[in-house]
């Protein structure tokens, strides 16, 4: 969530990744590898894009945002639901 929101206010091409993780050191690099791409991106890329044009495809649909909407009405929500899902499993397996 958090490189694809970057990446779009950015307005550069949002990384893939396999999503092909089973360790727990091999999620750790994964965020390592996503925390390097969100440091590449620089404030320049970013400054202005509030007003720019967003759209994401969920299968046949379509949601539209211009920028600081995206970031503040779903990119921020969506960020905060997978933090705390994230914790709730760990806590639950703790």
């Amino acid at each position: 969530m958090v490189k694809g929101c970057a990446a779009r206010l950015a307005g550069i091409d949002v990384p893939s990744y396999e999503d092909n993780e089973s360790t727990f050191a091999e999620l750790q690099a994964r965020i390592a590898k996503t925390v390097a791409f969100i440091e590449s991106v620089s404030a320049a890329q970013v400054d202005g894009s509030e007003e720019r044009e967003i759209t994401l495809k969920f299968g046949s649909r379509e949601a539209h945002f211009l920028g600081q909407a995206y970031l503040l009405d779903f990119g921020d929500t969506q960020l905060h639901f997978h933090l705390t899902t994230t914790y709730a499993i760990l806590r639950h397996n703790a």
